[in-house]
């Protein structure tokens, strides 16, 4: 199944959630010297419905064997594939401050197939500096090195009221998806994809089923 069709809708967004959780749960197995696995062990490991998991597996791989379960490099090699990971898409990121410096120093992207090549930020204190190997460049710069370098992904960690100016400058760069830190609904044109991860919805979500669970005691 390509990229493409689950951009359609065609795999849930629940299960594109799982199949992360798989990889990394798959990986540390790896790690630790694991050749084979089955459905219902990793089930079983991460508290989840072994039918789900076996429906959820059944989508990008088709290696599964009785009684011996999966390969586990294959199986990682089918979830990376199906995920795109393999495919590495470079992209930049607009707003250096203190989450966007923590996105550029962190090296676990290159394991989901990003490759954060440059940021932007406006404050003359930090421009022309490097961040683990990133270069920030004031935002003038944007348009005519997001062209040049043919990116079509842009990550936003700057603040509130300023996110709506970077997503607008992203675009008119050629900036195709954009992956949202700031708190605030961002207005794009219908071929645009946004992808937000609002930190405080995250957090309320967690208090609130703490809460639940505390009151079930």
């Amino acid at each position: 199944m390509s990229n493409t069709e689950i951009l359609s809708g065609i795999v849930s967004q629940p299960t594109l959630h799982r199949l992360p959780v798989y990889l990394n749960y798959l990986r540390l197995k790896r790690d630790l010297g694991a050749v084979n696995i089955s459905s219902t062990a990793i089930a079983e490991d991460l508290r989840l419905n072994p039918v789900q998991v076996r429906k959820d597996l059944a989508l990008v791989s088709n290696s599964g064997r009785p009684k011996t379960g999966f390969d586990i490099n294959d199986l990682i090699d089918n979830i990376e594939t199906f995920l795109g990971y393999k495919n590495t898409k470079d992209v930049v990121l607009v707003g250096a401050g203190k989450l966007g410096r923590t996105l550029l120093s962190y090296n676990g992207f290159s394991l989901c197939g990003l490759n954060i090549l440059a940021a932007f930020d406006n404050d003359e204190n930090i421009i022309g500096t490097e961040i683990n190997g990133k270069k920030i460049f004031h935002t003038d710069k944007m348009k005519d090195l997001i062209k040049r370098l043919g990116v079509h992904i842009g990550i936003i960690t700057v603040t509130a009221e300023n996110a709506q100016i970077s997503c607008d400058m992203l675009i008119d760069a050629g900036i195709l998806a954009i992956w949202n830190f700031a708190p605030v609904h961002l207005s794009v044109p219908e071929n645009i994809i946004v992808q937000n991860e609002n930190l405080a919805a995250s957090l309320a979500i967690l208090s609130n089923k703490l809460q639940a669970e505390l009151s079930n005691k």
